[in-house]
């Protein structure tokens, strides 16, 4: 089992590379993008999103024990915060490059309370950073999304 942990934890080995975090957002990105147009309406991508990030906790908690608290090698905190940044919004590559860049500003800089969230014991720490983060680059991207739609 601690197998799969690795694997999902590392987003397939991912983690295990140079800049690993950055790489599995733009993986998600590229996933997202072409995913079929109004995907989003599908509520099977809602019920992903939870089941991704409630089993990344788990494999978070477990590779803990082997690679050390908050890993270089965990990224599937990455892809969950890139899915949070990307909820809602038009699937355009301008949107989904303001997404990563502001989701990886936010997850690197850690303002807002999003250092303070890595506190939080084990997998939860983990993932409740990049989970905040992902928010505060949502909001960011639509309030993009609104001043180039009202300007445009």
């Amino acid at each position: 089992m601690i197998k799969f942990h690795k694997l999902f934890a590392s987003v397939l080995g991912i983690g295990q590379l140079k800049g690993g975090g950055t790489i599995a957002a733009i993986i998600y990105c590229i996933g997202w993008y072409l995913l079929p147009e109004n995907f989003e309406k599908n509520n099977w991508l809602y019920f992903s999103i939870l089941l991704l990030i409630g089993i990344g906790i788990w494999s978070a908690n477990e590779v803990e024990v082997i690679w050390g608290k908050d890993s270089s090698k965990v990224v599937i905190d990455e892809v969950a915060g890139m899915a949070i940044t990307l909820l809602l919004v038009p699937q355009n590559i301008t949107y989904v490059l303001i997404g990563l860049i502001a989701f990886r500003f936010f997850d690197i800089v850690k303002p807002l309370g999003v250092r303070r969230l890595e506190q939080l014991p084990k997998g939860w720490g983990v993932m409740a950073d990049d989970l905040l983060a992902g928010f505060y680059a949502l909001a960011f991207v639509h309030l993009c999304i609104t001043i180039l739609t009202k300007f445009a």
